[in-house]
Formats: C-alpha cells, structure tokens, sequence
C-alpha cells in the first residue's frame, strides 16, 4: 500500500522538481497490413492505427487528470515500414505516400509523435529497405509527425558500412530538403546500432517483430528529481551516493508503473514495459548534465565526466528493475545536447566538445543525441561519426546512436532554436579530417569475437 509520506513525496516530485512521465507510447504490428496493392495497403495501414489508438490519447488525458501525474506525450511505433511497404513498393515516391498516410493517422489520434518509419540492416539491406531509406528525406520533409529510424548494426551481426555510407548522405539530404526549417528533418531522424525492439522514446521508436500485436510502453523520466535528491547528500561518500540515486528511481520507476498498468487496463491492451531513462528538458533543472556537476563536475564535460555518468546509469538501473518486473527499452541517462540547458552551457563553456560527448556514449543509455553541426559538414564525415557510435556500441553489447543536425547556413558560433522539448543548440565543431577511404569501403565491419555465444 502507499502511505500518505509517498504520496506527499510525489507530489513534491511532480510540482517542484519536474517529476513526469514522458510518454506513453503505444506499439502496433502493422505485419497484418502487407498488400501488393499500394492504395489498399495504406488503407490498411490507417484503418488498424485509427482503430487500436482511438483512445489512445483521451485516456492518457484521464489518468493524467485523476492521478495529478502529468504525461507529456502519447505516441505510436509501428514496425518497420520497410518490412510492411516491401510487395506494394517499388520506388521511393511509394514510400512516401505511406509516410502520409501515417502522418494523417497519427493526427487523426491526436498523438505527439509517430515512430517507425524505419528499417532494419544491419546485416545486408533488401531492395524494399533501401527504398525506404532513400525516401527519408522526402518523408520527413512532407510530414509533421513521423520520426524515422535506420539500425545499421548490432553486436552479432557486425556493422553495415555499405548503410552507414548512404546514412551519412541521406542525413546531409534531409538537411538540406528542411533547410527552411532549420533542417528540422534531421530531429526527427536517428541511426542506431543495437536498436530495442521495445523502445517507447522517439525518434528511434519501432516495434519489433518479436512483439505482441499491441502494446503500451511507457517512459517516465525525472532527472530533476534525482538532483534534488543528491542536493541533499552532497559531501557524502560513493556508497550514500549510490544508495540515493537508486532509492530516488525506484520512486521514479513506480509512478511509472502504476501508469503504465492503469493504461493497460483502460485500452485493453497488454503492457510492455517501463522505460526509466533520464530523459531531460529544456527546462531549468530538469537536465543531466547538472546532476553530473552536482555528483561533484564543475563542468559536463570535465574530467571525471565519464565516471560520473557510468555511476549514475548504473544506480538508475538497479533502481528500476527493483520497481518493475517489466524494465526495458533503454533505461538509463540520456545525454542530448539541445534538450539540455545543463549540456547547452557546459557547450557554451567550453568543457564540452563531440570528442567527449562521444566518450560518454560508451557508459550513457544511447549516444550522440541532437547535436547540431555546421551545414557544410561533408557527408562521408557524417558516416564516419556514426561508424564511430555504432562500434562503441557493438563492442560494448549496448544500444548506441547518432542523431545530428548539420543545420544548413549555420557554422560554429551560431545557435539554432528547434522549440518545444527539442529546444535549442550552439553549434558545435566536427573534426573535418578526412575520412572518405574507409567510408567508402564497400562491405561489412564483421562482429566482434564476443559475439559467438550461443
């Protein structure tokens, strides 16, 4: 049972230290759409996501109503369109049209975001994953909703650098179709290596093959509640640190829980998971970087940064899964750049550069998450940054990605504003030295040795 200290501690959390659940994102199997008829299958396509998230949206608002617990977002991933689109599509205008499809339907529900626009390579791409690949700046640039996503390897398989190749180009292309929006399309678009099947946190959102025909996935969030938390034990050792940063996201996690169960039952929808990642704001004191300075950094970005985020994702984790018997998607610290006040100054400082950033991926829950970059960065560097991530995280059996912004007309000095919870980024110097040979290089980069247990 709860008692009444718990309840007024979460209303403490909520009210004052930015406590919310970030989203609830519903997952639909759209395998059951597949027509070689590209007008029925996207009739299809609107029919199942109009009808399993009619209510989506109305009962995220109730629960948030009755229980006093805001709920930022409601959302859709879908599987992978290039599975779905691959009978009836045979360029990459056919895409498009489910693109629109999509964005029609997610607005009819209601919801935030829609993720799925995606494909899977990162073994070998079909003919119906690089169609959709090359439409992705087309389809981002004539929708308002769609986020897409494109995994390009994984621990066992390798890593595809064929896709990390067209990767690189398709980014600097959806850069450039945006160009009037401040290349707003590539907020919207992400490169993974490991990618979740059960992700409720957009852009990489997708729902896997391996899931049920629908699901509600949550992700809760309160970076600003853990800071609170560690305010209070500041001069103390590693093992009371620890122990407040578990204790604070196993409170975190049960708010998420008990959404995530009302949610559940009111759709009659199974649940599939709690999400804990520390998903920050552009808010004041909703940011990671400050419960970095405040486990003992000047700055993000200054030595001992590394360490303080491996603690920090550790203890999230442990705290979760004592919270939940169902904890997956991510789960941890992210660390965007825009979406941070906290990361946005230490930029702006100086302590913070992509070299760090880069290090930080290999201990924080995902990787290099909107930074925005000059609008002439050449494409070949853009693969070889997303090379980069995708071998941290095959290496280290983790979920990595790259999701940056070469904002077309804007240098180094320059700041962008993308609004809402994207927020706003200086931005930030790449290292130009030319990396065209080994992108060029057709093939795969094979698996590590670790990868052969079976």
């Amino acid at each position: 049972m709860i008692n009444v200290f718990e309840v007024n501690e979460t209303n403490k959390m909520i009210q004052q230290e930015n406590l919310d659940v970030r989203t609830i994102t519903m997952g639909i199997s759209l395998l059951d759409c597949a027509d070689s008829d590209l007008n029925k299958l996207n009739e299809n396509i609107y029919n199942k996501i109009t009808t399993c998230a009619k209510d989506l949206v109305k009962t995220g608002q109730e629960i948030e109503k009755e229980f006093g617990i805001p709920i930022v977002n409601k959302r859709i991933s879908i599987t992978p369109i290039a599975m779905v689109g691959a009978s009836a599509c045979h360029t990459p205008e056919d895409y498009v049209t489910i693109a629109k499809t999509l964005d029609r339907a997610a607005k009819t529900v209601g919801v935030n975001f829609l993720g799925g626009y995606s494909a899977v390579v990162s073994k070998g791409m079909t003919k119906s994953d690089e169609l959709l690949i090359r439409s992705i700046p087309q389809a981002l640039a004539q929708t308002e909703f769609i986020c897409s996503s494109v995994n390009v390897g994984s621990t066992k398989t390798g890593i595809n650098m064929d896709a990390v190749k067209l990767m690189g180009e398709i980014v600097k292309e959806t850069a450039e179709v945006t160009a009037d929006r401040d290349s707003l399309g590539c907020a919207k678009l992400v490169v993974l290596c490991n990618a979740p099947d059960d992700n409720p946190f957009m852009a990489g959102a997708f729902h896997g093959v391996s899931e049920a025909d629908c699901i509600i996935n949550v992700g809760v969030s309160g970076p600003g509640v853990v800071k609170y938390a560690l305010e209070s034990v500041r001069d103390a050792n590693f093992e009371v640190l620890c122990e407040t940063i578990k204790k604070t996201a196993f409170k975190i996690t049960r708010v998420g829980q008990l959404v995530a169960q009302e949610a559940s039952k009111r759709l009659g929808v199974p649940f599939g998971i709690i999400d804990l990642s520390l998903a920050p704001t552009p808010a004041i004191g909703d940011s990671v970087a400050d419960i970095l300075q405040e486990i003992g950094l000047e700055r993000a970005g200054a030595p001992g940064t590394t360490a303080a985020l491996a603690l920090l994702n550790d203890q999230v984790k442990k705290g979760g899964v004592m919270a939940s018997s169902y904890v997956g998607g991510l789960s941890g610290a992210f660390i965007p750049v825009s979406e941070d006040q906290g990361m946005i100054d230490s930029v702006l400082a100086g302590a913070l550069t992509i070299e760090k950033l880069e290090a930080m991926t290999c201990v924080c829950s995902v990787g290099l998450d909107m930074i925005a970059i000059p609008g002439d960065t050449k494409a070949t560097t853009i693969s070889g940054i997303i090379a980069d991530e995708a071998a941290i995280g095959m290496v280290n059996q983790k979920t990595t990605a790259v999701r940056v912004i070469p904002v077309v007309g804007k240098t180094v000095g320059d700041t962008v504003e993308f609004g809402g919870l994207l927020g706003y980024a200086p931005i930030m110097p790449v290292n130009n030295f030319d990396c065209s040979r080994i992108v060029n290089r057709a093939g795969r980069i094979p698996a590590p040795i670790h990868s052969f247990k079976n």
